[in-house]
């Protein structure tokens, strides 16, 4: 018997729909446009393009943070975009969201313990020692020492609120993670650390991610497979290295021809795409 896909994204499109300017002229963007794709259970999807070609508000449409205008978003064979209010938020459960911006994204005025602690309590998942030792399990797992619990985001690394960050996204123990680009705010250094960490973390924990980066050479080290975006459509999926060798499409050559080589005669000799 085969096994459904853990997501299953058909035709899915986006708009972006407001007024700008001085005179609110009537704002109306198709972000994402007629994607498709399937994510099997344990596989680590990349979505890589530009800044600007729709991956964030493909990874959100997937969420239902922003509605599609069009298309079909199933999970676990349930349609999401028909579902509001309470049955909405209990599949959310399931999917969480690890964002860019580590600082920006966590609450400053609530202490790492408090961050950690509130989607269980949003969802009713124990209280007093419970969620205590659940905190503690949870920093440990990211590779954060218990004492960080009384800290506010602002008192802690880049490196150490984007671990805060994924602890909180695993706190409900989702099926699947969402990393919208999780390490571009990060140095060097820091970003292999924060890597090497989700890589760990998707085996331990069989997670299914879907892994959005504007660097190729990110994420080819973490994907299963990579597809590729350009205004808002997908031009090419295949196996990491089936795209990071034997590139089909133009764009997806340019986006390689992109990725910086640490030897200067490499990089002279490198041969470009037209």
């Amino acid at each position: 018997m085969k096994r459904t896909p853990l997501l299953e994204v058909e035709a899915l499109s986006v708009d972006h729909v407001g007024r700008s300017g001085f005179w609110g002229q009537k704002l109306d963007v198709r972000a994402v446009r007629n994607v498709s794709f399937v994510l099997e259970r344990g596989e680590t999807l990349g979505l890589v393009g530009e800044s600007g070609c729709g991956k964030s508000s493909l990874a959100r449409g997937v969420l239902q943070l922003l509605r599609p205008s069009s298309g079909s978003v199933r999970f676990q064979g349930t349609e999401l975009t028909t579902l509001r209010g309470a049955a909405l938020r209990e599949m959310r459960q399931h999917m969480q969201l690890v964002s860019q911006d580590p600082l920006g994204s966590l609450n400053g005025r609530l202490t790492v313990r408090q961050i950690i602690q509130e989607p269980l309590q949003i969802h009713r998942r124990g209280s007093g020692e419970v969620l205590d030792e659940r905190v503690s399990s949870l920093l440990e797992m990211v590779g954060l020492d218990p004492d960080h619990r009384d800290r506010h985001p602002h008192m802690l690394s880049g490196g150490q609120r984007q671990r805060v960050g994924i602890a909180r996204a695993l706190a409900l123990e989702p099926e699947l993670l969402v990393c919208d680009e999780p390490v571009s705010a990060l140095d060097v250094s820091v970003q292999a650390q924060i890597l090497n960490l989700l890589a760990d973390l998707r085996k331990r924990l069989g997670l299914t991610c879907l892994f959005i980066s504007h660097d190729l050479a990110v994420v080819r080290h973490i994907a299963d497979r990579i597809a590729v975006m350009k205004a808002g459509e997908i031009v090419e999926c295949a196996p990491a290295e089936l795209v990071c060798s034997d590139p089909r499409h133009p764009y997806t050559r340019a986006l390689l021809d992109a990725v910086p080589i640490p030897s200067p005669n490499r990089a002279r000799s490198r041969p470009r795409s037209d």
